[in-house]
C-alpha cells in the first residue's frame, strides 16, 4: 500500500455538524483509497454508551471511523412512482425525508404491507438498466439495485462477483404496475362535478369518466381492508357508474343488502384493482387505503421478460426507510439501510457514505479525557462491536495505539473483536494491557472453507492468517480466543468443519472458543437471505422456518450450535486445555457480524 502521495485537497477544510473545528479533507494515492476522501475531525468524546436494551454484556465501546467503503448504492429513475401511506403515489425524485410511505415487513412466514417513513433521500449518477415485466411494467434502475423476487431480493445485474441477479426466469413480488393518475384538467373537473353533485351527465371522454368516478366516490364511497364500494340511492346513477367502470376496464358487482333501499357497486379484483382505481381516477378526499397488514400477494403477471443496459449514465435516486424497502411502481424494492447517519454530518447518504469517510483523528486524546473524568468507573470497554477498528485504513491513521495507551493508563479493562491480523502491529501495547488491566482479544473465524469464506466475507483477511495471529498473540502472552461466528445452519455448522477450527485453535493456544448462532436482525435479514438464495438456495425453506418468528433461531437450535464449540477436554490438544482463563471475560460478538 502506498501512502506517500498524501494531499490536502481543501486547505480550509469543511465544517461538519457536531464537530467544533473544520475538517481537513485528504486523499491518498493507494489502490484501496482511490476516489475516497477522508474527513479528519476532532471529536468531543470517544466513548459511546451501548443502549441498555441491547443484549451486550458491556456498556461502552469506541468507534474511530464513520462511513464504509464497501457499501452499495441502490437506485432508481426519479420518475418511478412510489406508494404513499394514503394510497396515492409520488415520483421517487420528489420524495423527502419524513414522507409517509408503504414498505413491507415479515410476519411469520409471510410478508405484509406496513407503513414506514422516508429517513433519507439522495441522488447519484450511474449506468442504468431497463427491467421489463410481462404486465408492461418498465423499471429503470442501476445494476446494484435489488427487487424482491420469488427467490428473495436480487440485483438487477450480476456485478463483478456474480452476485444473485435477475434473469428472465424470475418473477417480482407486488401488485403490478401502478396506473398513471389523471391530469385533472377541464374534462376531469367537469366529470368530477357531475359525480359529486348529481348534475346531469355531459361528457364522454376518458378523462371525464375518471372525474365522474372520482366525484361519485367522494360523495358516497367507502374502502376497507376487504373491498371498495360506492353507495347509490337510484338506479340511474348506479348504471352510469357501472358504465364508467366498464369503460376503464374494471369489474364490479352490485350488492343489494336485504331490507335496505341503498345498493352498492363493489369493485372486484382485490388490492390490485383498488389501487388501480385510486390511482386512475384520483378522488380528492380519499381513500386512505387500509393496506397495513395486508399480505403481499397478487395475480399480476410480474415475470421478468427483458433486462437491457441503457446508453450512458443517468441521475438516479434512492431513499432509506424504516422497513428497509418500499413499493416502486407496484413491486417491492430494496433500499439502502445503513446511510442516514451521514445526513447528520451534512453529507449525502448516497455516494458520500462510501467515498467520504469521517476519521476521528483525536480519538485517543478524546478517549483519554473521557477516562479522566471523576465519574468514570473503569467499566469494561469493548472495541470491534460496530465496525472493525483494524480495517485497512487503520494502517494509515494508526489510531489504535493511542486508544490502547489511554485505556492502559486509565487502568480500564478492555477487549477487541476483529477479523484482521493487523492487530499484531500493536503487540507490545497489548501485552502491557494484559499485565496491567486485563485484556482479551478474539479473532472471528467462521469457516476455513475457502469457497465459503470468499462467498460470505470476500473483503476480509484469510481465515488461516487469522489463526496464525491467534497463535502469535498467545505465544506473546496476550490471551486470545476464537469466535466461530456466525455459525450458519447447514453452511458452516458441520461438526467436522467446526472440529477442524477447534483443533487448529487449540494448536494456536487459544484461550477459548465460542460459537454464536446466526442472528438475522432488521435489514441484515434481507441481505443474508438474498445471499443465501444465490449461494445455497436449497437452504432457503429451512431458514424461513428457523427465523419465522424473529431475528433469532429457536432455543433448541441455538443450544445445538453452542454445543459444537463447547470445550471437550478429552479431544482437544493438551496446549489448549492448559491455557489459563483470561483476566476478563472474552468479548461477545455483535448482534450480526458482517457477511459481505
Amino acid at each position: 500500500m502506498r501512502w506517500d502521495e498524501l494531499q490536502v485537497v481543501e486547505q480550509e477544510g469543511r465544517q461538519l455538524p457536531g464537530y467544533r473545528d473544520p475538517a481537513a479533507v485528504r486523499t491518498f494515492d493507494a489502490p484501496e483509497a482511490m476516489d475516497i476522501r477522508f474527513y479528519e475531525v476532532r471529536a468531543k468524546s470517544a466513548l459511546n454508551r451501548v443502549p441498555r436494551a441491547s443484549r451486550m454484556p458491556f456498556r461502552w465501546t469506541v468507534n474511530p471511523y464513520r462511513g464504509c467503503t464497501h457499501a452499495c448504492v441502490y437506485c432508481l429513475d426519479g420518475a418511478t412512482p412510489i406508494l404513499l401511506a394514503d394510497g396515492r403515489t409520488r415520483p421517487l425524485g420528489e420524495l423527502r425525508p419524513g414522507d409517509a410511505i408503504f414498505g413491507t415487513v415479515r410476519a411469520g412466514r409471510y410478508r405484509r404491507y406496513a407503513e414506514t417513513t422516508v429517513l433519507a433521500h439522495w441522488s447519484t449518477v450511474k449506468p442504468a438498466y431497463r427491467v421489463t415485466l410481462a404486465d408492461g411494467t418498465e423499471l429503470v434502475a442501476s445494476g446494484d439495485h435489488r427487487f424482491l423476487t420469488e427467490r428473495g431480493f436480487k440485483h438487477v445485474a450480476p456485478g463483478d462477483r456474480r452476485r444473485p441477479h435477475l434473469t428472465t426466469s424470475n418473477r417480482l413480488r407486488g401488485t403490478g404496475r401502478f396506473a398513471r393518475p389523471p391530469a385533472r384538467g377541464p374534462e376531469w373537473r367537469r366529470g368530477y362535478r357531475a359525480g359529486l353533485t348529481g348534475a346531469p351527465a355531459a361528457g364522454d371522454g376518458p378523462e371525464w369518466w375518471r372525474g365522474l368516478l372520482a366525484g361519485l366516490y367522494d360523495a358516497a364511497g367507502y374502502c376497507d381492508a376487504q373491498s371498495l364500494r360506492i353507495a347509490f340511492g337510484d338506479g340511474e346513477r348506479l348504471a352510469l357508474a357501472a358504465d364508467g367502470l366498464g369503460r376503464l376496464g374494471f369489474d364490479a358487482a352490485v350488492d343489494s343488502p336485504a331490507g335496505q333501499r341503498v345498493r352498492y357497486l363493489r369493485l372486484r379484483g382485490g388490492l390490485r384493482e383498488r389501487l388501480r382505481f385510486v390511482h386512475l381516477v384520483a378522488p380528492r378526499r380519499g381513500p386512505a387505503l387500509p393496506l397495513a397488514g395486508a399480505a403481499l400477494k397478487s395475480d399480476s403477471d410480474l415475470r421478468v421478460v427483458a433486462i437491457e443496459p441503457l446508453a450512458g449514465e443517468r441521475e438516479l435516486f434512492d431513499i432509506t426507510t424504516g422497513t428497509g424497502d418500499f413499493i416502486a411502481d407496484g413491486v417491492v424494492s430494496h433500499n439502502c439501510f445503513a446511510r442516514p447517519t451521514h445526513r447528520y454530518l451534512d453529507l449525502s447518504p448516497g455516494r458520500d457514505f462510501e467515498r467520504e469517510i469521517v476519521v476521528k483523528v483525536n480519538a485517543p486524546e478524546a478517549l483519554r479525557a473521557d477516562l479522566a473524568k471523576p465519574s468514570w468507573r473503569r467499566e469494561h470497554v469493548a472495541l470491534g462491536t460496530n465496525t472493525d477498528p483494524y480495517q485497512w485504513v487503520e494502517g494509515r491513521y494508526r489510531l489504535m495505539p493511542g486508544i490502547w495507551e489511554a485505556l492502559r493508563d486509565a487502568r480500564t479493562p478492555c477487549s477487541v473483536l476483529t477479523k484482521s491480523p493487523l492487530l499484531l502491529r500493536d503487540l507490545e501495547l497489548l501485552r502491557e494491557l494484559t499485565e496491567l488491566v486485563g485484556f482479551t482479544a478474539s479473532l472471528s473465524i467462521p469457516t476455513l472453507d475457502e469457497s465459503a469464506w470468499r462467498a460470505s466475507e470476500p473483503h476480509t483477511p484469510n481465515p488461516r492468517a487469522r489463526l496464525e495471529a491467534v497463535a502469535e498473540l498467545n505465544r506473546a502472552g496476550v490471551p486470545t480466543g476464537v469466535m466461530v461466528a456466525p455459525l450458519m445452519p447447514g453452511i458452516n455448522d458441520d461438526p467436522r468443519q467446526v472440529e477442524e477450527i477447534l483443533a487448529l485453535a487449540g494448536e494456536a493456544g487459544a484461550t477459548g472458543v465460542g460459537g454464536i448462532c446466526l442472528h438475522l436482525r432488521g435489514a441484515v435479514r434481507e441481505v443474508f437471505m438474498d445471499w443465501l438464495r444465490g449461494y445455497r438456495p436449497d437452504l432457503v425453506p429451512r431458514y424461513e422456518e428457523l427465523y419465522a418468528d424473529g431475528a433469532y433461531a429457536p432455543p433448541a437450535e441455538r443450544r445445538r450450535i453452542a454445543a459444537l464449540t463447547r470445550n471437550r477436554s478429552d479431544t482437544w490438544p493438551r496446549a489448549f486445555r492448559r491455557r489459563p482463563p483470561p483476566p476478563e471475560p472474552p468479548p461477545t460478538t455483535p448482534d450480526q457480524p458482517t457477511l459481505f
